[in-house]
């Protein structure tokens, strides 16, 4: 008769998780949230209602759906600079084919321009990748060179002024999409709900979702146990443009027009979202649902920056810039203790 031993006993029983097996870098951006909307509430009681904090979350879609792309290409250990450009460009581009007036249809026009939207972000994001993994350039440098490509092709198509959508009927057709709600939820917060299920089912439940985080976390140890890296690199530069071009869709509703100066800090918001959001910037670890946490806790500092006399609503950029920074020395913080 066999007698287990201690210590076989103790691999059997499962152990008690406590509080020290809690993930703080996940935990974190949440808590920051619940405190912001605390001190939000104090400053002024008109920012815990419901409209308020819907148009917070409506304001804050474009910068949340291109920062759930920025999660990939970040968590694969790259990074992009060229979004806010690609917004310019790729709205530029949508909104010249739906004044060309190629498609009498109007819906058929409005389909058609969407498709071609997602068409031109996919395809800028395949640049940026196949730049950087074919050509080997560093990520920083790729994106920097095709963010100012995206941007001098934005000030040329629109001759340094607008581009403005002229037809009326395209304008009142497309309106919904951004101003529009469904079931009383405003669309955009939905497609936000949408966009982030989607990736998170990705990166957390799919083989690729663990690719990405493999090459993030070390692309020899992943290149030798057999995954293509350079693949998985590539493929998310396409799905960061794919949200850009997601984001597209979102922006070009609102203010019907674009010009060279749309989307200038765009990307440093969408690497804000993501740091504040718990994924590691030097790669290896994403987290999507942090990442939307992140571009609401964005959204909301400005938000109590305007119902507030402490600070000036000018001061929005260095307040960003400083975020980034907090974030990282907390991230650094928490990755020495655990």
């Amino acid at each position: 008769m066999e007698v287990s031993t201690n210590s076989e006993i103790e691999e059997r029983v499962p152990r008690r998780r406590t509080w020290r097996d809690v993930d703080l870098r996940a935990v974190a951006p949440f808590a920051a949230l619940v405190l912001l909307l605390i001190v939000g509430a104090l400053v002024n009681p008109n920012f815990i209602g419901l409209t308020n904090l819907a148009n917070v979350a409506t304001r804050s879609a474009f910068i949340a759906i291109i920062a759930v792309g920025a999660t990939f290409v970040i968590s694969s250990g790259d990074l992009d600079l060229s979004v806010g450009s690609m917004v310019a460009f790729v709205a530029s581009l949508m909104i010249l084919f739906m004044n060309s007036g190629a498609i009498a249809d109007p819906s058929l026009m409005l389909v058609a321009a969407m498709v071609l939207a997602v068409v031109i972000g996919s395809a800028c994001g395949l640049a940026n990748g196949l730049i950087t993994t074919v050509g080997r350039i560093e990520p920083f440098i790729a994106t920097l060179g095709t963010m100012g490509i995206y941007r001098g092709l934005t000030t040329w198509l629109s001759q340094g002024g607008a581009i403005t959508l002229n037809s009326p009927e395209l304008q009142s057709l497309y309106r919904p999409a951004y101003f529009g709600t469904v079931l009383g939820v405003p669309v955009p917060i939905l497609v936000i709900l949408l966009v982030t299920a989607i990736a998170a089912f990705v990166l957390y439940r799919t083989r690729y979702g663990r690719h990405v985080v493999a090459v993030g976390s070390s692309r020899e140890v992943a290149r030798y146990s057999g995954i293509a890296v350079d693949r998985v690199r590539t493929i998310a530069f396409v799905i960061q443009g794919l949200c850009v071009a997601v984001a597209v869709l979102l922006y070009v509703p609102r203010l019907g027009s674009t010009s060279a100066t749309t989307g200038i800090l765009w990307e440093l918001q969408a690497i804000t979202a993501v740091v504040v959001g718990g994924t590691a910037l030097k790669g290896g670890a994403g987290r999507v649902w942090g990442t939307i946490c992140g571009a609401f806790i964005l959204e909301l500092v400005g938000n109590i920056m305007l119902l507030s006399n402490f600070i000036s609503e000018y001061l929005i950029g260095a307040i960003q810039g400083s975020i980034i920074i907090v974030a990282m020395l907390v991230q650094r913080s928490l990755t020495r203790k655990s």
